[in-house]
């Protein structure tokens, strides 16, 4: 008897040593700080959102978050990153509507935007505003159609890249108008609007949240914003569908984690960003930016993204918009 409670008490403190390094992990993430690469410039609509739902995020978690703006490609490059790195937690995609848009453009992506990512959590969703310079004699949508109707292929349009969600939003709003305007894709947003404010370019389709203040200020005109129906913060600019029934396009702003990336992990990031829209000051700067907190959780994201890539790729073939 007393051989064999001798034997259990070694066996035991050594099963339980053996289980702590699985269980370690699971209790202690993260235990460093987290990276969230976001595939589009620093001052764009995404990368706005996602830099305040992230500034909350070391408060709840007790490890740093850093944005890392990887550019290029309409975002192919930084979302490519993310889908390669390692399915641990510490690198994340704080992404957008062209995560679903620019796969459909190219014969060939490097990797698969719904199969190679983990959905975490939406966040928000917000009309783009349809902008001019002030300098163009446009201020409204019936306006800008007929000049380009008068002037065909004379007037050019900005996006931040091809295949984005500038280009795409802009490229349907053509086509349901029976225009011609000329594609100046940009390497990101913040050069886009850089430009549009010197009016070395006239007309752009921005998300709100960078936008905004220019328009408040007179340096830029938004003549009406993309989605079905008006922006509660900008209840006096018309919807393009009240000009062209039927339009109806919208930035969403979500997080995504590599495949494969651990449950716990996927949990307590969506449990922080939760937190994080539930806080007054981000409820306020999302209602600044006319943005609506959308608080979808990974099963409802993931099945939305799926949604998206098949609204938008049909888009694309009917618009014969494949880039390769």
């Amino acid at each position: 008897m007393r051989a064999s409670l001798r034997f259990w008490s070694l066996v035991v403190p050594l099963v339980v040593v053996g289980a702590a390094p699985g269980a370690a992990p699971a209790q202690q993430y993260p235990e460093r700080p987290i990276r969230i690469v976001v595939p589009f410039g620093a001052g764009g609509s995404t990368d706005v959102l996602v830099r305040i739902v992230a500034a909350k995020l070391p408060e709840g978690l007790g490890q740093q978050v850093v944005i890392d703006n990887r550019t290029g490609a309409g975002g192919l490059i930084g979302t490519d990153l993310v889908a390669k790195a390692n399915a641990d937690g510490y690198t994340l995609l704080g992404t957008g509507s062209p995560h679903a848009i620019f796969p459909n453009l190219y014969k060939t992506v490097p990797f698969d935007p719904i199969k190679d990512f983990a959905p975490i959590m939406q966040i928000a969703s917000q009309p783009y505003g349809l902008v001019v310079h002030p300098s163009l004699p446009v201020k409204s949508v019936k306006d800008l159609i007929a000049l380009a109707k008068k002037e065909p292929g004379k007037h050019n349009y900005a996006s931040s890249g091809q295949g984005g969600a500038m280009h795409l939003f802009q490229a349907l709003f053509m086509n349901m108008a029976n225009i011609d305007m000329v594609h100046v894709p940009y390497k990101g947003s913040g050069p886009v609007r850089a430009d549009l404010l010197g009016g070395q370019i006239k007309i752009g389709c921005l998300g709100l949240s960078s936008i905004l203040p220019n328009h408040r200020a007179g340096q830029l005109r938004i003549i009406a914003v993309t989605t079905a129906k008006r922006s509660a913060e900008l209840p006096d600019i018309p919807s393009i569908a009240e000009t062209l029934p039927g339009y109806d396009a919208a930035l969403w702003t979500g997080f995504l984690a590599p495949r494969g990336t651990p449950a716990v992990a996927i949990k307590r990031i969506q449990a922080e960003l939760n937190k994080a829209l539930q806080t007054a000051d981000v409820k306020n700067a999302f209602q600044t930016a006319g943005t609506d907190i959308v608080a979808a959780d990974s099963k409802a994201f993931g099945e939305f993204v799926r949604v998206e890539y098949a609204k938008w790729g049909k888009v694309v073939r009917e618009l014969k918009l494949q880039v390769n």
